[in-house]
């Protein structure tokens, strides 16, 4: 069996945060590429730019440091579900990989180091909320709205809020986690105790001897509750639909490997595509759910083998297709919850109280603390952004019936905006780093097409996004996320799954290895 992994396997960690160390800069009032975001998006984008010699661009990040989701869920257990030697950049390899599932600390480390790698510190800007842009018609650029107060690498002040930035092009790679979502539960706010989401863990907060409560069973949750329950007096998990859960592959990285990675070419390059494939043949069943009961199978012997007690077992067995919901894996999470003091509560939340959380079937659970395990802002994740194209037209509205990009990258209306990780272009599946790479690859043939043109601004036509997202759409009526039964965050309100690729990722990447120019006008 697997060995579940333990808080004191050993870590190669060698950087330290990047905000120390530098001059302090004022954020300039233009450049010609701006990238919201420091995660592997914002990052990935920066480097192929560099490499290109477009040196004239900044990188505005909300945070004090680089890594996006990466440096906001420290959350204790917090780890990547994509193996390392693919959750990390093809051209940048990492031999020290400790495990085989790296942690937090670990991908906040590698991020870092690419930093570094590429020389990235002196466009950097913490500090700095992006609120959102308006397009200058008659200057063909963005006056980029920028809140809270600038900091350069140093940590030293810069600007303020309510400054601007005008830039030629601007390359969204916020990501879709990065907006906390709590519940909409009557009494939130009328909790006494402590309360936070997993995404803003309370380190402050010893739960030696506490009563917890924990409000979701989704990929945070089952990382975390098994280090809350070593420590808590009692757990009380609610779970309103239980998750297709897979054992985790995990092992420690031996250092005679990790030597192999370092000295023999080609090596873990070879291992990485091994991964790559392995995770690739995985889609077969997302497009064809019926092909989802060997998976199944697995996930049920895995349940049963840790799970002893006939009850607990069958209110754990999800009664819908796996790829529905987002599959987990765990090797540590059914054993918590066969815990003497876990007590799992599959009703749901009705209500919270000054000191207690109330479950839909009326019972009260007396807690002292509660966190919550409920995800992220997806499939709104740009509404708190207010991006005015041409003629104001509004970003927000264009997608209030569901986001829709041309290849998730480019908006018809809204002529030299980039987005990455945008609609349609997740995974349930394989690495997304995989899939950041090929827009980033994409989007610089893009500026080399403009530049071959003598054009200044560039957008997808109206009929070329209408076309692609019809295609998607239609794929997308017979795969699992939308007929494996279940409602989840992959869907908006209207039932439209805007956030998924339909299928393999290598037909993403032919797809987007040269742009359609008849796909694209051209502006000077």
């Amino acid at each position: 069996m697997t060995r579940v992994a333990e808080e004191t396997d050993p870590m190669d960690l060698s950087e330290a945060p990047i905000t120390g160390g530098h001059a302090a800069r004022e954020l300039p009032a233009r450049a010609t590429y701006v990238i919201v975001g420091s995660g592997f998006a914002g990052l990935c984008m920066a480097i192929k730019l560099k490499q290109a010699g477009r040196d004239d661009f900044v990188i505005l990040e909300k945070g004090d440091d680089v890594g996006g989701t990466w440096r906001e869920n420290t959350y204790p257990g917090a780890a990547c579900d994509i193996q390392s030697h693919l959750y990390s950049f093809s051209f940048e390899l990492n031999p020290k990989w400790s495990r085989m599932f790296a942690r937090q600390p670990e991908i906040l480390d590698y991020l870092r180091h690419c930093v570094r790698e590429y020389k990235l510190e002196e466009h950097l800007y913490f500090g700095v909320r992006f609120d959102g842009g308006e397009w200058d018609e008659e200057a063909k650029q963005w006056r980029i709205k920028l809140g809270g107060r600038g900091v350069s690498p140093a940590g030293e002040s810069g600007s303020g809020a309510g400054a601007e930035i005008q830039a030629s092009f601007v390359a969204l790679g916020m990501g879709p986690l990065h907006r906390p979502l709590l519940p909409n539960v009557p009494g939130i706010a009328a909790f006494e105790g402590p309360a936070w989401h997993s995404a803003q863990w309370r380190h402050d907060v010893d739960l030696t001897g506490k009563r917890v409560a924990v409000i979701g069973t989704g990929a945070s949750a089952i990382q975390f509750l098994p280090r809350v329950a070593r420590q808590a007096a009692s757990v009380a998990l609610f779970q309103r639909t239980p998750a297709w859960i897979m054992p985790k592959r995990d092992r420690h990285i031996s250092a005679v490997t990790k030597a192999l990675y370092r000295s023999v070419p080609g090596f873990q390059r070879a291992h990485r595509t091994l991964i790559y494939l392995t995770a690739e043949s995985r889609a077969m069943g997302f497009v064809n759910p019926k092909l989802m009961k060997v998976a199944e199978g697995v996930a049920n012997v895995h349940r049963k083998r840790q799970i002893r007690d006939p009850d607990l077992a069958r209110r754990l067995k999800p009664d819908y297709t796996m790829g529905c919901k987002r599959v987990l894996i765990s090797n540590d999470f059914y054993p918590a919850l066969a815990r003497d003091h876990v007590t799992l509560v599959d009703s749901g939340v009705r209500e919270i109280r000054k000191n207690s959380v109330v479950a839909a079937d009326g019972t009260e659970h007396e807690v002292d603390a509660i966190i919550y395990g409920t995800g992220f802002h997806v499939t709104d994740a740009f509404d708190a952004i207010d991006m005015r194209g041409p003629g104001g037209r509004s970003l927000k509205k264009d997608w209030a019936g569901g986001m829709e990009a041309y290849y998730g990258m480019t908006v018809a209306g809204f002529p030299n905006m980039f987005v990455l990780v945008g609609p349609n272009t997740g995974l349930g599946h394989n690495s997304i780093v995989f899939m950041i790479e090929a827009q980033a690859e994409y989007l610089m043939k893009l500026l080399a097409l403009a530049d071959d043109r003598d054009a200044t601004t560039i957008a997808p036509t109206a009929q070329a996004q209408n076309r692609f997202n019809t295609g998607i759409q239609r794929a997308l009526t017979t795969q699992v996320w939308s007929a494996g039964g279940c409602q989840s965050w992959y869907l908006d309100e209207y039932g439209r799954n805007s956030t998924i690729w339909p299928g393999f990722t290598w037909r993403y990447w032919l797809r987007t290895r040269k742009p359609d120019a008849d796909a694209y006008e051209f502006g000077r």
